[in-house]
């Protein structure tokens, strides 16, 4: 059996499962350009929300979109990394499966973009 489904479920494991969490998302920081522009967008878009005083179901619209990118990014990370042990030298269908996974990340960001500029081009109009 693996190491870590012999554990029981205990407190002080459930912090280290968020410090381990923690830690991919450092190390997709680090790694990844792509996650500072997310970064700067969900800065500016929240500043904007606050500046404007949406509601709280607008906010609920921007915060999905603002989540639904970050995920796609991480899975996207995580797809990269593994991807490059699997097929150490160039493949076709690695370079796929990474244009795939890019290509999320890509439909992701255009759906946020449309939520915002429903929630939030009406009141800059």
């Amino acid at each position: 059996m693996h190491e870590r489904s012999e554990r029981r479920l205990t407190f002080s494991g459930r912090l280290r499962s968020f410090r381990w969490a923690f830690r991919g998302i450092a190390v997709m920081l680090r790694s990844q350009h792509n996650a500072w522009l997310h970064a700067f967008a969900t800065v500016a878009v929240c500043a904007l929300s606050f500046a404007l005083g949406i509601s709280a179901a607008e906010w609920c619209w921007i915060v999905l979109a603002i989540v639904a990118v970050w995920t796609a990014e991480a899975l996207n990370t995580a797809f990269e990394f593994l991807t490059d042990v699997a097929s150490p030298g160039f493949h076709p269908l690695a370079e796929k499966a990474k244009d795939v996974a890019a290509g999320a990340v890509l439909i992701s960001a255009m759906g946020a973009v449309a939520i915002a500029l429903l929630v939030l081009g009406p009141k800059l109009l």
